[in-house]
């Protein structure tokens, strides 16, 4: 990952788990999310704020994910959740995500989301351009 990835703390507590005290896979995509919430929020962004020139709610969606699963999380472990832009579009943003025990990698994943106003992809606006890209 690049340096101007974000990192998240996450640990892992018995909920997260399976049976076997593994992290359940889809629990992975929650420490995810909050990842690239508080990615999105460093750069000053209030997600419940965004609205469009004519006061439209705006919101991102997550439109595609690939994921690869490479090692697995365990109760108590100390997670490190890395989220970096990886590549922009117009209404769109690929980011890059890994999930790490210390050094050891454990979830890559490549997400595009999309910003969102009524039901329509919608052209992110410069100012929300320039706090996310810059």
């Amino acid at each position: 990952m690049l340096e101007a990835a974000h990192a998240l703390a996450v640990r892992v507590y018995y909920e997260d788990t399976d049976f076997g005290g593994v992290v359940y896979h889809a629990n992975y995509l929650r420490f995810m999310e909050r990842g690239r919430t508080e990615f999105i929020r460093a750069r000053g962004i209030v997600q419940s704020e965004l609205r469009d020139e004519a006061g439209e709610a705006l919101t991102f969606v997550v439109r595609h994910m690939d994921i690869d699963f490479l090692r697995p999380g365990r109760m108590d472990d100390l997670l490190r959740v890395e989220t970096r832009v990886a590549k922009r579009g117009g209404a769109s943003v690929a980011m890059a995500q890994r999930v790490l025990r210390g050094d050891e990698v454990l979830v890559t994943a490549s997400v595009t989301v999309v910003l969102v106003g009524g039901g329509r992809p919608r052209r992110i606006p410069a100012d929300l351009g320039r706090k996310l890209f810059d």
